[in-house]
């Protein structure tokens, strides 16, 4: 039996130096499938990934081209657009891979829904910054015009801001899973997922502008669909304690419990490492192994010899 790993990819898997043309990404995507098609001859496997990049890009297009007639798509609209976007640079890398063994590749992307709650707390304290940068009078113009929460960035400008809430479930999940036992390599919850929600008496679902960390997206499909092992393939080895600095020590084989001290210690940064340990922790604390490491470590943190490995000890 081949074990089921869940890879969520970095938002900059497919833009290492800044590419923005579509054609430039998918030379990278090449590798990336190649990658993932060697994965699929040992384990089932299910990739996410993240659309930072390229969800900026729709969403730029669509407010600097938007008309009475035409009208700007929503966020969470954009988001199902990236998905398709990059899903399509993905299977097509893995069917070619494939061809290029004389076989042909199973493999499907699922645009993916991700419930979440409309009480979550991140709806009332807005901080994902999405889109392009305005002037102060622009920003604070669209906000009264659109409703929209904008704030200051880091010194670059005006952006606007939405709601990060954690993913509670995946409306395709059982879709998923039964690809996958069917040995379909199936990419899911791009993005984080679609960010949509219940209604309460007919439970309808409504989609909802908000961004979803690619990361907990995964996290959570993995939890769903039952895999061995959930890995957030990011820019570096390892996680880090004290990243940055002449005491960086990389972290290997980490306990729950060591991984979550260092959280309370405040060794990773909410942007960045943060939330790539702590869905590694969720998925260790449900009886799975959880894994931080880069492309090129990738195998070798599979087989345990690589990457920060965390799990319950």
């Amino acid at each position: 039996m081949k074990k089921r790993i869940v890879l969520a990819l970095g938002g900059n898997a497919l833009q290492r130096d800044g590419e923005a043309t579509a054609e430039a990404q998918k030379k990278i995507a090449e590798d990336v499938g190649e990658m993932i098609a060697d994965l699929s001859k040992r384990y089932e496997v299910i990739v996410a990934h993240g659309n930072g990049p390229q969800v900026g890009n729709i969403l730029i297009h669509e407010e600097t081209a938007a008309t009475e007639k035409a009208p700007a798509m929503p966020l969470e609209t954009a988001v199902a657009m990236s998905q398709g976007q990059i899903g399509y640079w993905l299977t097509q890398a893995i069917n070619n891979a494939f061809l290029k063994e004389g076989k042909t590749a199973k493999v499907a992307t699922v645009v993916t829904q991700v419930v979440v709650d409309k009480k979550d707390t991140a709806f009332k304290n807005p901080t994902k910054p999405i889109g392009q940068f305005y002037s102060e009078k622009e920003a604070l113009k669209l906000a009264k015009e659109k409703g929209w929460v904008v704030k200051e960035d880091a010194g670059r400008g005006w952006r606007r801001v939405v709601a990060s809430p954690r993913p509670v479930d995946i409306v395709e999940r059982k879709a998923i899973e039964k690809m996958v036992e069917d040995g379909i390599i199936v990419i899911a919850a791009g993005g984080g997922g679609i960010p949509v929600y219940r209604t309460k008496i007919l439970r309808r679902l409504k989609g909802v502008d908000a961004v979803i960390d690619k990361d907990f997206a995964a996290e959570k499909l993995a939890e769903l669909v039952k895999a061995d092992i959930f890995v957030s393939v990011t820019a570096v080895p390892n996680a880090y304690i004290n990243f940055g600095t002449p005491e960086a020590k990389a972290l290997e084989g980490v306990s729950v419990e060591q991984a979550e001290d260092y959280i309370k210690e405040g060794y990773f940064k909410a942007g960045s490492m943060l939330p790539k340990v702590r869905a590694a922790v969720t998925f260790a604390k449900h009886g799975g192994v959880g894994v931080i490491t880069d492309i090129l470590n990738l195998k070798d943190a599979l087989a345990g010899k690589a990457g920060t490995i965390v799990e319950k000890k």
